[in-house]
């Protein structure tokens, strides 16, 4: 049988503030990348998130980012390679604290937003990631847009790596995601998003600028920022299964 992780990313709430459906999400996900407090999330916020994680039996990631909450890390920032490997191994060791205290450990590391679109197409942004993650804990899953440089970066260096395909998201004919800035760049229409996901994981394939684009992926994010995020996750996982395609965490080398 085909197999597929679903990964949302999710703990982005902060202070007073409340985004996303977290507790309804993780019913039907098999991982979770949990914010670190640089574009969302705050220290209870992780907690919480992570003891969720644990209580649903759903592998733990850490979602660095840039420093940006008032952009909520969708915004470009000149970072050096430098800078950018020591933001994500602060990042990376916040959650993982967080995640010790409670008995369990990290799985995986998956960037976000403006940070993990850079590093899809810079390599020296992406080695600095990987070289972050190995230098943390060896034994983690970098997970980067599936074909692009950071999970290149990560096999240069041993790492175990997750391609990642999107089912709400429109591509470029390169593989790239299509701008969030365009028109039509966000699917949200649950059906044709389910359709695109199914494709993905039974035929390793997507629609892409008027060609059918080969994409082949470990993992399916579940943007948990989506006003009915709960919804989509249930149909997405609920399509895949009719399918005959299982859901499980992500591991490397498991691309159908």
């Amino acid at each position: 049988m085909t197999t597929i992780d679903l990964n949302c990313d999710m703990g982005e709430s902060f202070g007073a503030w409340t985004m996303g459906q977290d507790a309804e999400v993780l019913r039907y996900v098999s991982s979770a990348n949990v914010a670190c407090g640089f574009h969302a999330g705050d220290p209870q916020t992780m907690q919480r998130t992570v003891a969720a994680a644990i209580e649903r039996g759903v592998a733990i990631g850490a979602h660095p980012s840039l420093p940006d909450l008032a952009g909520f890390g969708r915004r470009e920032m000149r970072v050096s390679a430098a800078e950018t490997h020591a933001l994500t191994l602060y990042q990376i060791g916040a959650l993982a604290a967080m995640a010790h205290a409670a008995g369990a450990r990290l799985h995986h590391v998956k960037p976000h937003g403006a940070l993990y679109n850079m590093a899809a197409r810079d390599r020296t942004l992406a080695d600095a990631i990987a070289a972050a993650v190995r230098d943390f804990d060896a034994s983690l899953i970098l997970v980067g847009l599936a074909g692009s440089e950071l999970p290149r970066a990560g096999e240069r260096i041993g790492l175990a790596v997750a391609h990642e395909a999107f089912a709400d998201r429109r591509y470029e004919a390169d593989g790239s995601l299509m701008s969030r800035n365009k028109e039509g760049a966000v699917i949200d229409d649950v059906d044709v998003a389910v359709a695109q996901a199914i494709g993905i994981a039974s035929r390793g394939e997507v629609a892409a600028a008027a060609a059918t684009l080969r994409l082949s992926a470990d993992t399916i994010c579940v943007h948990g920022d989506r006003p009915n995020a709960a919804t989509f996750a249930q149909r997405l996982r609920e399509g895949l299964e009719r399918s005959g395609i299982a859901v499980a965490p992500m591991a490397a080398g498991s691309r159908a």
